[in-house]
């Protein structure tokens, strides 16, 4: 049986969970070792199957505890080079392994296929997992849907998908303007109506689960969220990731 499971999902650290009865790997160090064994205890997760941690970019909340997860738990991380160069000194772990932005990296039994995408960053890529007979997508801090992204979402029978922002409440909130540019731009992230358009447009006969994740808490809200992926709510299980605490563990 499959397990997945959000961590923490938002601008204020990303961590994901994929794992069986005997392997795991989570993608993304965004919180501390110490959230991390928390959650993993609140959601009933054993941290010793975890394999390997991957990242997707060098942004903080995607990488910040890399290194002090990496050396605690005794495992690899594997990320482009790019994201490795960028990140500090005191950030870079000990053990770990550079892949291509188009690669298959295996762990455990587990494949975990990288992907280039576009974003702010120097080399970022989202993956998507095999385990167990199942497809599982990672795919936020994505500017745009393009035809990798498309290809990969398709792919999936549940995927971690980025609905960050409602794009009124972008336009007219608080951010500065060259962040409000930023957001919204290719190299951004994708809103609601981006993200929504993607599983009407592109969704596998297979998809049984969509996990809406990194939503913003200045430019959404859960009900916007729901309200733009209500026609998909009688064929997939929807929920929603918490910045704030861990989610359910969905088996597959």
């Amino acid at each position: 049986m499959v397990e997945i499971c959000s961590l923490a999902s938002g601008s204020n650290g990303n961590c994901y969970y994929i794992g069986d009865d005997s392997a795991a790997v989570i993608v993304d160090a965004g919180i501390s070792y110490t959230r991390l064994r928390e959650r993993m205890y609140i959601a009933g997760l054993d941290e010793k199957r975890i394999r390997a941690v991957f990242v997707t970019h060098e942004h903080r909340d995607h990488s910040g505890s890399v290194r002090l997860i990496s050396k605690r738990l005794g495992i690899p991380a594997y990320m482009t080079l790019g994201t490795y160069n960028r990140l500090y000194k005191r950030q870079r772990p000990a053990d770990y392994h550079t892949i291509e932005s188009e690669s298959l990296t295996e762990v455990g039994g587990i494949k975990v296929y990288s992907f280039a995408k576009k974003h702010d960053a120097i080399e970022p890529v989202s993956f998507r997992v095999e385990i167990g007979g199942h497809t599982i997508g990672v795919m936020t801090d994505i500017g745009v849907a393009d035809v990798n992204v498309c290809k990969n979402f398709s792919l999936c029978d549940a995927v971690f998908l980025e609905s960050n922002y409602d794009p009124q409440m972008l336009a007219e909130g608080t951010y500065a303007d060259y962040l409000k540019v930023r957001v919204a731009s290719e190299i951004g992230h994708l809103s609601n109506e981006q993200s929504s358009a993607l599983v009407r447009d592109f969704a596998n006969p297979s998809l049984s689960h969509l996990i809406i994740s990194h939503i913003s808490a200045d430019n959404n809200t859960s009900e916007k969220v729901h309200e733009a992926f209500a026609p998909f709510a009688e064929k997939y299980g929807i929920t929603l990731a918490s910045r704030y605490e861990c989610g359910k563990v969905l088996k597959l």
